[in-house]
């Protein structure tokens, strides 16, 4: 029946009784899945952990600069780990380390949610800290608003130095994630038939 029609014979559900098959043009098929798996990706951002760490001896211009470097990375989309480090003796007083975070926190509120609360390991103490999307939009949109205004003080460049420990700021982990989700998920796994991946 497959040849006279001119189509494939594809095994949908092989774990079945009796086995389902479905007629479809195979190379036609794998081509649209491709054509999916593209706008896919489209709409997948790129969202990278960067990791932000300090001691709890750091002195206030220091947490303020971290700060800063720590709004530039949620800025630009990244989430962020804010490490404070124990040395030594400096692991029986873990209320420093909470606090210093707490303050971090404070201070990011305004542009970032938190994602995992502060948590112990070891001798490392960290909070997760992701973007705000909504609130970053906000403040971009009065910031312009402000601009344009006539008379306005100028918008407050970023520090060179503060750009740079942004730019050095290490990657903990990559992460993927969906921007905006697809309205038809995938028509063919809704038809039941089993898709192909492909390793690119």
């Amino acid at each position: 029946m497959a040849r006279q029609r001119d189509v494939d014979l594809v095994e949908v559900a092989a774990t079945a009784q009796p086995p389902v098959a479905r007629l479809m043009d195979f190379g036609r098929y794998k081509y649209e899945q491709s054509k999916k798996d593209r706008e896919a990706k489209k709409h997948q951002v790129k969202m990278q952990l960067r990791e932000v760490r300090m001691k709890p001896k750091i002195d206030d211009h220091d947490v303020d600069f971290k700060t800063r470097t720590a709004a530039k990375l949620l800025k630009q989309g990244d989430k962020v780990k804010v490490t404070v480090m124990f040395r030594g003796r400096e692991i029986t007083h873990p209320q420093i380390g909470k606090n210093l975070l707490d303050r971090v926190y404070g201070s990011l509120e305004s542009i970032a949610v938190m994602e995992r609360d502060a948590m112990l390991e070891g001798r490392h103490m960290t909070i997760i800290l992701a973007p705000d999307k909504k609130k970053i939009a906000a403040i971009a949109r009065a910031a312009a608003a402000a601009a344009a205004t006539p008379g306005a003080a100028p918008v407050e460049e970023e520090d060179e130095a503060v750009l740079a420990a942004a730019a050095a700021a290490p990657v903990v982990d990559g992460l993927e994630t969906e921007d905006d989700e697809d309205e038809d998920e995938d028509a063919a796994d809704e038809e039941g038939v089993v898709a192909e991946t492909t390793g690119e």
